[in-house]
Protein backbone atom coordinates (compact mmCIF):
# COMPACT_ATOMS: atom_id res chain seq x y z
CA UNK A 1 0.00 0.00 0.00
CA UNK A 2 1.71 3.80 -1.21
CA UNK A 3 2.00 6.12 1.37
CA UNK A 4 -1.47 7.69 0.01
CA UNK A 5 -3.49 5.09 0.06
CA UNK A 6 -2.25 5.00 3.86
CA UNK A 7 -2.90 8.71 4.56
CA UNK A 8 -7.16 7.92 3.06
CA UNK A 9 -6.94 4.97 5.11
CA UNK A 10 -6.06 6.86 8.44
CA UNK A 11 -8.29 10.03 7.27
CA UNK A 12 -11.24 7.61 7.21
CA UNK A 13 -10.18 5.91 10.54
CA UNK A 14 -10.23 8.77 12.09
CA UNK A 15 -13.34 9.94 11.15
CA UNK A 16 -14.68 6.45 12.67
CA UNK A 17 -13.16 7.10 16.01
CA UNK A 18 -13.60 11.26 16.21
CA UNK A 19 -17.27 11.09 15.12
CA UNK A 20 -16.81 14.05 13.04
CA UNK A 21 -14.89 15.52 10.01
CA UNK A 22 -13.78 18.91 11.39
CA UNK A 23 -10.21 17.89 11.94
CA UNK A 24 -7.12 19.00 10.24
CA UNK A 25 -4.45 16.33 9.69
CA UNK A 26 -0.96 17.12 8.30
CA UNK A 27 2.73 15.83 8.07
CA UNK A 28 4.51 16.65 11.57
CA UNK A 29 7.79 13.98 11.00
CA UNK A 30 9.40 10.98 9.88
CA UNK A 31 11.89 8.95 11.79
CA UNK A 32 14.59 5.99 10.38
CA UNK A 33 11.77 2.95 10.68
CA UNK A 34 8.64 2.83 8.57
CA UNK A 35 6.58 5.04 10.71
CA UNK A 36 5.55 8.18 10.11
CA UNK A 37 3.51 11.12 12.17
CA UNK A 38 1.13 13.14 11.49
CA UNK A 39 -0.07 16.50 13.73
CA UNK A 40 -3.75 16.10 14.10
CA UNK A 41 -6.00 19.46 15.40
CA UNK A 42 -9.53 18.73 16.21
CA UNK A 43 -11.36 22.06 17.60
CA UNK A 44 -8.47 23.59 20.13
CA UNK A 45 -6.84 20.21 21.11
CA UNK A 46 -3.44 18.76 19.33
CA UNK A 47 -2.45 15.21 19.26
CA UNK A 48 -0.01 13.23 17.33
CA UNK A 49 -1.24 10.54 14.91
CA UNK A 50 1.58 7.45 14.34
CA UNK A 51 1.18 5.70 11.59
CA UNK A 52 3.47 2.33 11.65
CA UNK A 53 2.57 -0.36 8.74
CA UNK A 54 1.29 -2.73 10.47
CA UNK A 55 3.12 -5.09 7.89
CA UNK A 56 6.24 -3.27 8.81
CA UNK A 57 5.44 -2.40 12.69
CA UNK A 58 3.91 -3.62 15.47
CA UNK A 59 2.62 -0.90 17.94
CA UNK A 60 2.06 -3.93 20.47
CA UNK A 61 5.35 -3.15 22.52
CA UNK A 62 4.98 0.91 22.04
CA UNK A 63 1.72 0.85 23.79
CA UNK A 64 2.69 -1.94 26.59
CA UNK A 65 6.05 -0.38 27.38
CA UNK A 66 3.52 3.72 27.49
CA UNK A 67 1.30 2.59 29.66
CA UNK A 68 4.20 1.40 32.18
CA UNK A 69 6.32 4.58 31.64
CA UNK A 70 2.83 6.38 32.77
CA UNK A 71 2.51 4.47 35.53
CA UNK A 72 5.83 5.06 36.82
CA UNK A 73 5.36 9.01 36.20
CA UNK A 74 7.67 8.90 33.11
CA UNK A 75 5.89 12.03 30.92
CA UNK A 76 5.39 9.23 27.82
CA UNK A 77 2.53 10.18 25.31
CA UNK A 78 -1.03 9.28 26.08
CA UNK A 79 -2.84 6.65 24.33
CA UNK A 80 -6.20 8.18 23.21
CA UNK A 81 -7.05 5.82 20.04
CA UNK A 82 -5.60 3.10 19.09
CA UNK A 83 -5.68 0.38 15.88
CA UNK A 84 -3.14 -2.58 16.08
CA UNK A 85 -4.83 -3.97 12.43
CA UNK A 86 -4.22 -1.02 10.89
CA UNK A 87 -1.02 0.84 13.00
CA UNK A 88 -2.55 3.85 14.02
CA UNK A 89 -2.26 5.39 16.99
CA UNK A 90 -3.46 9.07 18.13
CA UNK A 91 -1.45 10.25 20.97
CA UNK A 92 -0.93 13.43 23.30
CA UNK A 93 1.04 15.84 21.88
CA UNK A 94 4.72 16.92 23.29
CA UNK A 95 5.29 19.93 20.57
CA UNK A 96 7.67 19.85 18.20
CA UNK A 97 11.10 21.47 20.23
CA UNK A 98 12.97 18.67 20.98
CA UNK A 99 16.28 18.73 23.04
CA UNK A 100 18.46 18.93 20.19
CA UNK A 101 16.38 21.69 18.81
CA UNK A 102 17.06 23.72 22.36
CA UNK A 103 20.62 22.38 23.37
CA UNK A 104 23.53 24.82 23.91
CA UNK A 105 26.07 25.50 26.75
CA UNK A 106 23.88 27.64 28.64
CA UNK A 107 20.47 25.18 28.60
CA UNK A 108 22.61 21.72 28.28
CA UNK A 109 22.86 21.05 32.38
CA UNK A 110 18.84 21.65 33.21
CA UNK A 111 18.11 19.77 30.30
CA UNK A 112 20.21 16.44 31.05
CA UNK A 113 19.49 16.80 34.70
CA UNK A 114 15.67 16.74 33.59
CA UNK A 115 16.31 13.59 31.05
CA UNK A 116 18.23 12.54 34.24
CA UNK A 117 15.69 12.28 36.80
CA UNK A 118 13.40 10.40 34.50
CA UNK A 119 16.54 7.87 33.76
CA UNK A 120 16.61 7.41 37.67
CA UNK A 121 12.71 6.82 37.55
CA UNK A 122 13.59 4.26 34.60
CA UNK A 123 15.79 2.41 37.03
CA UNK A 124 13.26 2.10 39.27
CA UNK A 125 11.20 0.01 37.23
CA UNK A 126 11.36 -3.81 39.03
CA UNK A 127 13.49 -5.76 35.77
CA UNK A 128 12.14 -9.01 36.95
CA UNK A 129 8.75 -10.03 35.23
CA UNK A 130 9.22 -7.27 32.27
CA UNK A 131 7.66 -8.47 29.30
CA UNK A 132 10.76 -6.76 27.45
CA UNK A 133 13.52 -8.93 25.77
CA UNK A 134 16.69 -9.19 27.65
CA UNK A 135 19.88 -7.32 26.08
CA UNK A 136 21.72 -10.73 26.18
CA UNK A 137 25.15 -11.54 24.14
CA UNK A 138 23.90 -12.28 21.49
CA UNK A 139 21.92 -9.17 20.87
CA UNK A 140 24.82 -7.41 21.57
CA UNK A 141 26.92 -8.91 19.51
CA UNK A 142 24.45 -8.95 16.61
CA UNK A 143 24.16 -5.10 16.61
CA UNK A 144 27.90 -4.71 16.47
CA UNK A 145 28.56 -6.67 13.43
CA UNK A 146 26.31 -4.00 11.56
CA UNK A 147 29.52 -2.18 11.50
CA UNK A 148 31.74 -4.78 9.92
CA UNK A 149 29.26 -5.42 7.29
CA UNK A 150 27.11 -2.23 6.73
CA UNK A 151 29.82 0.46 7.36
CA UNK A 152 33.10 -1.27 6.62
CA UNK A 153 32.60 -3.44 4.04
CA UNK A 154 29.04 -1.84 1.90
CA UNK A 155 29.90 1.85 2.92
CA UNK A 156 33.41 2.20 2.65
CA UNK A 157 34.39 -0.81 0.72
CA UNK A 158 37.05 -2.61 3.18
CA UNK A 159 37.88 -6.12 2.97
CA UNK A 160 38.97 -7.31 6.56
CA UNK A 161 41.71 -10.21 6.70
CA UNK A 162 40.51 -13.49 8.87
CA UNK A 163 43.09 -12.25 11.02
CA UNK A 164 41.59 -8.50 11.79
CA UNK A 165 38.31 -10.44 12.10
CA UNK A 166 39.41 -12.55 15.01
CA UNK A 167 40.49 -9.55 16.57
CA UNK A 168 37.12 -7.60 15.82
CA UNK A 169 35.11 -10.90 17.13
CA UNK A 170 37.23 -10.44 20.37
CA UNK A 171 36.83 -7.19 21.41
CA UNK A 172 33.29 -7.70 20.62
CA UNK A 173 33.16 -10.15 23.21
CA UNK A 174 34.79 -7.90 25.90
CA UNK A 175 32.02 -5.11 24.98
CA UNK A 176 29.67 -7.93 25.83
CA UNK A 177 30.86 -9.03 28.84
CA UNK A 178 31.17 -5.86 30.13
CA UNK A 179 27.55 -4.68 29.28
CA UNK A 180 26.27 -7.80 30.95
CA UNK A 181 28.47 -7.30 33.85
CA UNK A 182 26.65 -4.27 34.88
CA UNK A 183 23.58 -3.68 36.89
CA UNK A 184 20.63 -4.66 34.65
CA UNK A 185 17.72 -2.21 34.68
CA UNK A 186 14.85 -0.96 32.15
CA UNK A 187 16.94 0.45 29.04
CA UNK A 188 15.10 2.94 26.63
CA UNK A 189 17.55 2.24 24.18
CA UNK A 190 17.26 5.18 21.69
CA UNK A 191 17.78 7.64 24.84
CA UNK A 192 18.83 10.71 22.56
CA UNK A 193 18.17 14.45 22.23
CA UNK A 194 16.20 13.43 19.54
CA UNK A 195 13.67 11.28 21.28
CA UNK A 196 13.49 13.91 24.36
CA UNK A 197 10.99 16.84 24.14
CA UNK A 198 11.06 19.75 25.46
CA UNK A 199 7.41 20.32 27.48
CA UNK A 200 6.72 23.01 30.30
CA UNK A 201 4.98 20.27 32.37
CA UNK A 202 7.18 16.91 33.77
CA UNK A 203 9.83 17.92 31.55
CA UNK A 204 10.99 15.80 29.21
CA UNK A 205 8.62 14.30 27.00
CA UNK A 206 9.89 10.74 26.24
CA UNK A 207 9.49 9.00 23.03
CA UNK A 208 10.61 5.89 20.21
CA UNK A 209 10.52 3.50 23.65
CA UNK A 210 9.27 0.79 21.43
CA UNK A 211 12.55 -1.04 21.66
CA UNK A 212 13.32 -1.12 25.52
CA UNK A 213 14.96 -4.28 27.08
CA UNK A 214 16.26 -5.26 30.42
CA UNK A 215 20.28 -4.42 30.32
CA UNK A 216 23.03 -2.18 31.29
CA UNK A 217 22.97 0.43 33.51
CA UNK A 218 25.12 2.96 31.41
CA UNK A 219 23.21 2.33 27.84
CA UNK A 220 20.64 4.98 28.31
CA UNK A 221 23.36 7.04 29.81
CA UNK A 222 26.23 6.93 27.11
CA UNK A 223 22.80 7.59 24.38
CA UNK A 224 22.48 10.77 26.12
CA UNK A 225 25.97 11.93 26.77
CA UNK A 226 27.42 11.02 24.10
CA UNK A 227 24.75 11.22 21.42
CA UNK A 228 25.06 10.57 17.85
CA UNK A 229 24.06 13.98 17.45
CA UNK A 230 25.56 16.70 19.02
CA UNK A 231 28.83 16.11 21.35
CA UNK A 232 30.43 17.38 24.83
CA UNK A 233 34.02 17.49 25.80
CA UNK A 234 34.66 14.80 28.00
CA UNK A 235 35.33 17.47 30.90
CA UNK A 236 31.47 17.51 30.99
CA UNK A 237 30.62 14.38 30.78
CA UNK A 238 32.36 13.02 33.78
CA UNK A 239 31.21 15.24 36.42
CA UNK A 240 27.72 14.44 35.07
CA UNK A 241 28.42 10.59 35.61
CA UNK A 242 29.56 11.52 39.15
CA UNK A 243 25.93 13.57 40.16
CA UNK A 244 24.05 10.69 38.43
CA UNK A 245 26.09 8.34 41.20
CA UNK A 246 25.62 10.65 44.06
CA UNK A 247 21.56 10.86 43.19
CA UNK A 248 21.89 7.49 43.02
CA UNK A 249 23.62 7.11 46.69
CA UNK A 250 20.86 9.63 47.83
CA UNK A 251 18.25 7.57 46.92
CA UNK A 252 19.64 4.38 48.59
CA UNK A 253 20.30 2.38 45.53
CA UNK A 254 23.64 0.41 47.14
CA UNK A 255 25.67 0.50 44.46
CA UNK A 256 28.72 -1.33 45.14
CA UNK A 257 30.69 -0.72 42.04
CA UNK A 258 33.76 1.53 42.15
CA UNK A 259 33.25 4.65 40.27
CA UNK A 260 36.76 3.75 37.99
CA UNK A 261 34.78 0.58 36.66
CA UNK A 262 31.42 2.66 36.06
CA UNK A 263 33.91 5.12 33.48
CA UNK A 264 34.92 1.79 31.88
CA UNK A 265 31.51 0.60 31.76
CA UNK A 266 30.42 3.69 30.71
CA UNK A 267 33.06 4.08 28.02
CA UNK A 268 32.74 0.29 26.81
CA UNK A 269 29.11 0.49 26.34
CA UNK A 270 29.55 3.31 23.81
CA UNK A 271 31.89 1.95 21.92
CA UNK A 272 28.78 -1.04 21.27
CA UNK A 273 26.22 1.75 20.78
CA UNK A 274 28.53 3.25 18.75
CA UNK A 275 28.80 0.86 16.33
CA UNK A 276 25.75 -0.75 15.77
CA UNK A 277 24.64 3.16 14.95
CA UNK A 278 27.17 3.77 12.61
CA UNK A 279 26.29 0.17 10.96
CA UNK A 280 22.50 1.54 10.90
CA UNK A 281 23.47 5.05 9.68
CA UNK A 282 25.24 3.36 6.67
CA UNK A 283 22.15 0.73 6.19
CA UNK A 284 19.84 3.59 6.33
CA UNK A 285 22.19 5.16 3.32
CA UNK A 286 22.10 1.88 1.11
CA UNK A 287 19.23 0.16 1.77
CA UNK A 288 16.58 2.82 2.55
CA UNK A 289 18.06 5.53 0.43
CA UNK A 290 17.79 7.64 4.28
CA UNK A 291 20.95 9.80 3.03
CA UNK A 292 20.24 12.14 6.36
CA UNK A 293 22.11 10.17 8.81
CA UNK A 294 25.58 9.92 7.13
CA UNK A 295 26.19 13.40 8.35
CA UNK A 296 26.42 12.11 11.57
CA UNK A 297 29.13 8.95 11.49
CA UNK A 298 32.02 10.59 11.69
CA UNK A 299 30.76 12.07 15.33
CA UNK A 300 29.85 8.61 15.86
CA UNK A 301 33.61 7.07 14.83
CA UNK A 302 35.76 9.61 16.46
CA UNK A 303 33.83 8.70 20.16
CA UNK A 304 34.47 4.83 18.94
CA UNK A 305 38.33 6.01 18.14
CA UNK A 306 39.09 7.67 20.73
CA UNK A 307 37.65 5.46 23.54
CA UNK A 308 39.40 2.68 22.01
CA UNK A 309 42.89 4.91 22.15
CA UNK A 310 42.04 5.29 25.96
CA UNK A 311 42.03 1.55 26.74
CA UNK A 312 44.55 -1.33 26.01
CA UNK A 313 41.83 -3.89 25.11
CA UNK A 314 40.41 -2.09 22.21
CA UNK A 315 43.30 -0.50 20.99
CA UNK A 316 43.27 -2.98 18.48
CA UNK A 317 40.17 -1.62 17.06
CA UNK A 318 41.53 1.57 16.61
CA UNK A 319 44.56 0.14 14.97
CA UNK A 320 42.40 -1.78 12.15
CA UNK A 321 40.80 1.95 11.53
CA UNK A 322 44.09 3.36 10.91
CA UNK A 323 45.40 0.56 8.97
CA UNK A 324 42.43 0.71 6.77
CA UNK A 325 42.53 4.86 6.37
CA UNK A 326 38.82 4.67 7.76
CA UNK A 327 38.00 7.92 8.09
CA UNK A 328 39.73 9.21 5.04
CA UNK A 329 37.47 7.02 3.02
CA UNK A 330 34.55 7.96 4.89
CA UNK A 331 35.68 11.82 4.22
CA UNK A 332 35.69 10.88 0.59
CA UNK A 333 32.48 8.87 0.75
CA UNK A 334 30.48 11.74 1.96
CA UNK A 335 32.41 14.50 -0.53
CA UNK A 336 31.01 12.27 -3.31
CA UNK A 337 27.37 12.05 -2.16
CA UNK A 338 27.56 15.71 -1.42
CA UNK A 339 28.74 16.23 -4.90
CA UNK A 340 26.59 13.06 -6.72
Amino acid sequence: MSSDERKQLLIKWLKTVLVTSEFSCEPASSDASFRRYFRLIVGSQSYVVMDAPPHKEDCSAFISIAELLLQHEVNAPVIFYKSLEQGFLVLSDFGSISFLDNLNGQTVDQQYADAVQVLHKLHQIPPNGLAIANYDVALLKQEMTLFDEWFMDKLLGIELTREERLVLANIQQKLSDSATQQPQVFVHRDYHSRNLMLTEVNNPGVIDFQDAVVGPITYDLVSLYRDCYIDWPDEQIYPWLDKFLQQRQQRGCGDNFEKAIFYQWFDWMGVQRHMKAIGIFSRLLLRDGKAGYIKDIPRTLTYVKNVCERYDELKPLAEIMASHQVTAKLDDRIKGLQTS
